[in-house]
């Protein structure tokens, strides 16, 4: 079998995006669409085996940090530019509003 060599992988980080963006003229409605993005990463490490990982060998309360760990890493990951959900969530909040919709 021939094997040929994969070129370096590197990341290109996008630039951090903090609820607090100042070209959002509603920052209420961003830091909703951070929450609801970091939300749903934090249920999609759920499924990686991530909680098994940081719990070790268990114990009292191994789940319960397990879960704060996942979420906090959902935050950073949404911070740092996660999948772009923000965005979209964000947009249709704004819209919503603009059509009149207060729930």
């Amino acid at each position: 079998m021939i094997e040929t060599p994969l070129p370096p992988v590197t990341a290109t980080p996008s630039a951090p995006r903090s609820p607090e963006t100042p070209e959002r003229p509603d920052a209420r409605a961003w830091r909703a669409a951070h929450a609801m993005e970091a939300s749903f990463l934090s249920q999609m490490l759920r499924n990686t085996g991530l909680d098994a990982a940081v719990a070790g060998g268990g114990g009292p309360g191994a789940d319960q940090f397990a879960s704060f760990q996942r979420q906090a890493l959902a935050a950073k990951m949404v911070e740092g530019g996660g999948l772009g959900l923000a965005e979209s969530i964000y947009d249709a909040i704004v819209e919503r509003k603009d059509d009149g919709h207060n729930g």
